[in-house]
């Protein structure tokens, strides 16, 4: 018999009580007693377990003892039935086993920290957590397609592999063909012999490539993975990472700041449609009143501070911060927090950073000082979003490149779409991790990958 799906049972269970089926999934927990057995079913489709029935008056303890094993995969006949605390469950009539599960398996208890299942990151999607961390994951990036297509945005794929950096950090890892020990005497002659002729690097950014395929196609998002070269081990940061990256032509930073408003209230509303049980989830275990954030933050305006005028707020709000609030400095996440969690108590964005502290392709403000560049910052995360217009200037572009002595021939392409047919145009990057992390309440980033890359683990 053909096996059904136990998230179409729960769903449809009107259809199915009453009829025979067949179920496949592994053993979350099982219980014995003298004339009864039971066994809770996950088969991943659904944060709810099935729970089969055993009756011993009418199956034969042998027939079903070796199904009696957490972490066992098996396939479970027999009659669907309404039940008032579960919903339904099933009556057995036929267990076959098909992957057994030694003693050793180490998801024996209900509930394991969360560090302990950093250690097994083969098994966690097997966990309950971690069942509804992936779905969330899997319907935000749904959602994510889902805005942009409905709203006219090409999808493009920009390289992984590159010869630029984006953000001008040198944080970035090599992607080379060549051998740890070579008689080069200087960097170029090594690169001459590598794969590409020149040094290449793993992707940090897609945004220039993207600016690139938005001047001709007008509106484009990106959505894929990027890498960081950072020696950092916080909580929300990763060296692998997911990141959608939507550029716009004729569009300023007023203009982008209300597209990013707009895309992070119809994820949000998305995923409240959409992962009722796993957000309730969320709700218990990770951060009590979730859900009524989320719901706030769609139903509400966002706020808007300029830099200058949030660093008047810091320095007068009578906190000791760990980091001292200076104008011309960046906002760590302490300050980011007291904005977003104390002051207004919603997400905020915050508008014309100093230039010295963001990347050489940002707008210059008519004040010499500042760049048309602005983060949204939420409670709980600080910043999640960074959002700016686009230096359309060339040789105010030109000039911001050498003063951070970046070398011009690198970004030869990139100046070209300031000499034939500029025009104003805007973007921001949003990190799916980070967007997962607000919407779930999940703390550590390492908890939104399936296999999180961080410094000295691989």
């Amino acid at each position: 018999m053909k096996h059904t799906d136990i998230c179409e049972l729960f769903n449809s269970s009107a259809k199915y009580v009453g009829t025979t089926v067949a179920v496949c999934g592994w053993v979350r927990t099982w219980r014995d007693s003298k004339s009864i057995a039971f066994i809770e079913l996950n088969d991943g489709t659904c944060l709810k377990n099935l729970q089969l029935v055993f009756d011993k008056q009418k199956m034969s303890e042998a027939s079903f003892k070796d199904a009696l094993v957490t972490g066992a995969a098996l396939k479970a006949e027999g009659e669907l039935i309404a039940s008032e605390r579960n919903g339904c469950e099933m009556n057995v009539t036929f267990v076959e086993v098909l992957g057994s599960c030694p003693q050793d398996y180490p998801l024996q208890k209900k509930h394991h920290t969360l560090e302990f299942l950093r250690t097994i990151p083969h098994l966690r999607p097997r966990t309950k957590y971690f069942e509804a961390v992936f779905a969330v994951r899997s319907r935000i990036s749904f959602a994510i397609h889902k805005y942009f297509q409905e709203h006219g945005y090409k999808y493009v794929h920009t390289p992984i592999i590159t010869g630029s950096d984006c953000e001008g950090a040198g944080e970035m890892f090599r992607a080379t063909t060549m051998p740890w020990k070579t008689d080069c005497k200087t960097e170029e002659e090594y690169f001459a012999s590598d794969f590409f002729g020149r040094r290449a690097n793993l992707t940090v950014s897609g945004q220039l490539e993207g600016e690139m395929a938005a001047t001709g196609l007008g509106k484009i998002y990106t959505f894929g993975p990027t890498f960081r070269a950072e020696h950092s081990n916080t909580t929300r940061h990763a060296a692998e990472f997911w990141q959608i990256e939507p550029e716009v032509c004729f569009a300023d930073i007023h203009d982008i700041i209300e597209i990013a408003e707009e895309f992070i209230k119809f994820i949000i509303s998305d995923v409240l449609e959409n992962c009722k049980d796993e957000l309730a989830y969320f709700d218990e275990r990770a951060e009590k009143g979730l859900i009524e954030k989320l719901k706030s933050v769609v139903s509400s305006d966002f706020a808007k501070i300029s830099y200058t005028e949030a660093v008047e707020v810091l320095k007068k709000s009578g906190r000791e911060f760990k980091y001292p609030v200076e104008w011309g400095a960046d906002l760590q996440t302490e300050h980011e927090r007291y904005l977003t969690e104390e002051y207004y108590k919603k997400p905020v964005f915050v508008v014309d950073y100093p230039a010295s502290i963001k990347a050489f392709y940002m707008k210059q403000n008519p004040d010499g000082k500042t760049v048309a560049a602005t983060d949204l910052l939420v409670p709980g995360i600080g910043e999640i979003i960074g959002c700016s217009e686009r230096e359309a200037d060339p040789e105010k572009l030109k000039n911001a490149m050498l003063a951070r002595k970046m070398p011009l021939e690198a970004y030869e392409q990139y100046l070209d779409l300031r000499k034939y047919g500029t025009v104003p145009h805007s973007g921001f990057g949003l990190g799916l991790e980070r967007i997962i992390m607000y919407v779930t309440g999940v703390q550590n980033i390492r908890d939104t990958l399936l296999f999180p890359r961080t410094v000295g683990s691989l």
